[in-house]
């Protein structure tokens, strides 16, 4: 797909940035490759995936030592890119839909998932698409892809209208803080080259109150936050009380 058919998806709605889509669907090829420009996203999975799960069987009341313990739990991965987070998701059982606003993204991630075995429903659309067609899941997912789209709260107010009665979103991305700009931006782009300059706007990362704000006019609310952080000499993430860069958020339906 050319860089003109990504934009006319994303024209449809205001809350995908072509520019952005169009960035991530030049290098979808390397979704999959450890060690290509999606490896900070590979060395992020285990974390994120660990957050993801206990806080859902907690949420749902779920057996945690069962084989399958997300099994039955409907989920939406927005913003899926190569379905890093929605293969783990659906190998513990989900029925897992996945989108995302760039077509070759979707292509790579349904060779990637069939050749797996795996049986995701992978979609080239946006939010909006499923909020017009009624849908609402369990739970809706969207990692490292808020400080990506065009309009945030328009996001939000999208992923959190999916979330069905009783269910739960779980999203991350980057603190604007200047320990980001300096890490996150600077050293992760220019220094260590762990990711294609341009890559993140620092602009445009997210502080845990404006997700908050984002879905204050929904019925959800924040109920738990955890920081992602690096150790160097380990060359391992992992969850921590610092919020400065790297972080998770979990929210529910109020009471």
């Amino acid at each position: 797909m050319t860089a003109a058919s990504e934009k006319t998806l994303t024209e449809q709605h205001g809350t995908a940035d072509p520019n952005e889509v169009a960035q991530f669907a030049a290098i979808a090829e390397e979704w999959w490759d450890p060690a290509g420009k999606f490896r900070p996203l590979h060395q992020l999975a285990p974390v994120r995936l660990a957050f993801i799960r206990d806080h859902l069987i907690a949420h749902f009341g779920l057996d945690g030592s069962a084989a399958l313990p997300l099994n039955g739990l409907r989920i939406l991965d927005v913003g899926c890119g190569g379905g890093l987070i929605s293969e783990p998701l659906a190998r513990l059982g989900a029925d897992v839909t996945a989108i995302d606003a760039a077509e070759r993204n979707i292509e790579v991630a349904k060779l990637h998932a069939t050749e797996g075995g795996l049986k995701i429903d992978f979609r080239a659309a946006m939010p909006e698409d499923l909020l017009d067609e009624g849908k609402t899941y369990d739970v809706v997912v969207s990692l490292e892809v808020v400080e990506h789209v065009a309009d945030l709260d328009a996001f939000l107010k999208a992923c959190a209208e999916l979330v069905a009665p009783g269910g739960a979103m779980v999203l991350s991305t980057m603190n604007r803080t200047m320990k980001s700009l300096a890490l996150a931006k600077v050293m992760a782009e220019y220094v260590l080259r762990w990711l294609p300059v341009g890559t993140h706007d620092w602009k445009k990362f997210v502080k845990p109150c404006e997700l908050a704000a984002g879905i204050r006019d929904t019925n959800l609310e924040i109920t738990a936050l955890s920081g992602m952080s690096y150790t160097p000499i380990a060359d391992i993430w992992r969850l921590s009380n610092d919020l400065d860069v790297n972080y998770l958020a979990f929210a529910r339906h109020r009471a």
